[in-house]
């Protein structure tokens, strides 16, 4: 199921201050990935909020595009990183963070993606 709804969206303002206070940090250039185990409601094990920041990119535009590029790469590869948080039966928040100060294409941001969620399984197999 290769859809990408309100439930997987992070924008409950009681858990991102969760997140940026508990979170744990890594990154991925050029990606900036925050992430919390905790627990909410709803059918997906995982919630996602994607941010580009105006510092880097000026143009509303020029964001709206790398945010678009950004949710389309998740939604195409976040079963494989929904699969293993299933079998551990865990629950993860994280934010996906662009960094870097040029426009990527859809396929280096799928490759980063890819990488990033293959982390997050593992990071989320090392946390009791």
């Amino acid at each position: 199921m290769q859809t990408y709804t309100k439930e997987e969206r992070l924008y409950e303002k009681k858990i991102i201050t969760e997140l940026f206070e508990k979170g744990h940090v890594f990154y991925s250039n050029p990606f900036k990935i925050v992430w919390l185990q905790c627990e909410f409601d709803g059918k997906y094990p995982a919630k996602i909020l994607i941010s580009v920041p105006a510092r880097n990119f000026k143009k509303a535009t020029d964001r709206n595009r790398l945010k678009r590029l950004m949710r389309e790469a998740y939604r195409k590869n976040k079963n494989l990183f929904y699969n293993s948080l299933e079998g551990m039966n865990k629950k993860v928040v994280f934010m996906l963070n662009y960094t870097g100060k040029i426009i990527i294409s859809l396929n280096e941001a799928e490759n980063k993606i890819i990488l990033i969620l293959q982390r997050l399984a593992k990071e989320n197999e090392k946390t009791p």
